[in-house]
């Protein structure tokens, strides 16, 4: 076959698939051969959608709310999204300053895909969620990684902000609370970030909040456009129903921002995929006007996982993790662990050992730290049955017992290059 034909857009062709999903095929791999695998990498809730929302979904089809919508998104969904802007937020948004899209992921695409050009920078805080630089790339931006160590809570400092910033900065992405580490972002945290940015009036702002309602031990939450109103216009803050509902399948994302940033969006979505499934919009509806007491159960239920987890991570020989603050991951380090060998044989170089190692050797599966910018951790993500937490994470800690010093051979090995 002509090898022209298989020319694939340069962009595309230099990006990378998800590390997540990697990690999720080869699990998936694994049990067709029969392995019996505890997968601690999804980033979904295990808990079911709750039964007024599914309700909600089945009376959608039922009454025939089986045809395209707008594209935005139906009116009355969009009314709900704006009324959870005013009423959980502070943001003075009505309807129309609201979109609706397939996915909070759909969200951020269109975000960057209707205003990146060549040569425009994105600033992206690490570590970060795998698929905010290749989104950059792929829209055409260049991404510029900020590093923030476990020194900083993992949290991005106002001064380090203010050096990355300069005639080429369009965008700032901002997680909180964050995959993959947990952290949240105090007020005064983000009143200090604002003030550079009032400096910038040239840097936009993607607010991403997907975790809004899993934070623990009595924190607050608080979005950067409720914190200083005057950079509200140049915010994109998007959410969804994803993380806090249960819903992850649905494919429901929404934002509010200015309404030319939104107009652009909408243009996009138009050429690309169109509106939202109706049923999903729905659905949506029907868990933010709902009852709200699923949202309390969860969250009480994901802090006593955190705290049982991070415990026994944290008693484990070679790995060491902060309490996260929010979220449903522990980012423990495994520096310790590197140089080590496990009984098969394999020698740790790289995170990316340690996580295909435990995989292989431990039948639990975790994503390497490196695939979110920074190395050598790994995350785990609680977000499954207590019984199967607590066989993972006794599996983990048996893995790392089980390790032995390399020789001095093994030692002089090179490393393997990080994929």
């Amino acid at each position: 076959m002509n090898r022209d034909i298989q020319r694939l857009n340069v962009r595309l062709a230099q990006a990378q698939p998800s590390a997540t999903y990697r990690i999720m095929d080869r699990v998936a791999a694994r049990r067709a051969e029969g392995a019996h695998i505890i997968s601690l990498c999804a980033g979904e809730p295990d808990f079911d959608t709750p039964t007024h929302v599914c309700q909600a979904g089945i009376e959608a089809i039922q009454n025939g709310h089986t045809r395209y919508t707008q594209v935005a998104g139906v009116r009355a969904l969009r009314e709900a999204v704006a009324a959870k802007f005013r009423n959980e937020n502070g943001l003075n948004v009505g309807w129309q300053d609201t979109i609706i899209c397939n996915g909070g992921k759909q969200v951020i695409y269109n975000a960057l895909a209707a205003t990146l050009n060549q040569g425009d920078e994105v600033i992206v805080p690490a570590p970060y969620w795998v698929s905010y630089p290749e989104m950059v790339e792929l829209c055409g931006g260049t991404s510029k990684i900020l590093v923030c160590s476990s020194d900083d809570d993992f949290k991005l400092s106002p001064a380090a902000l203010n050096d990355a910033i300069n005639d080429n900065t369009r965008w700032l992405i901002l997680n909180s609370p964050s995959n993959p580490t947990g952290a949240v972002y105090s007020q005064d945290e983000l009143r200090g970030l604002a003030q550079v940015l009032l400096a910038h009036p040239h840097v936009l702002v993607l607010a991403d909040d997907i975790y809004e309602h899993l934070l623990f031990d009595g924190q607050v939450f608080h979005t950067l456009a409720q914190v200083e109103p005057a950079l509200a216009p140049r915010i994109l803050t998007m959410n969804g129903v994803s993380k806090a509902y249960a819903m992850t399948g649905w494919r429901i994302g929404f934002a509010t921002g200015p309404r030319w940033l939104l107009e652009a969006m909408e243009k996009l979505q138009g050429q690309q995929t169109s509106g939202a499934s109706a049923i999903s919009q729905q659905a949506a509806i029907a868990a933010l006007t709902g009852p709200q007491d699923f949202i309390v159960r969860s969250r009480g239920v994901f802090a006593k996982r955190r705290d049982w987890v991070v415990a026994h991570l944290n008693d484990t020989p070679g790995l060491e993790c902060l309490n996260p603050s929010g979220a449903f991951y522990a980012f423990a380090s495994c520096a310790g662990l590197l140089g080590l060998t496990t009984p098969a044989g394999t020698l740790l170089n790289t995170d990316e050992d340690v996580a295909l190692a435990l995989l292989d050797e431990a039948s639990v599966a975790v994503v390497q730290g490196s695939a979110f910018g920074l190395a050598p951790y790994i995350r785990i993500a609680y977000a499954l049955d207590d019984d199967s937490l607590r066989r993972a994470c006794e599996a983990i800690r048996q893995f790392c017992l089980s390790l032995s010093p390399g020789t001095i051979e093994r030692l002089m090995v090179p490393r393997r290059e990080d994929s």
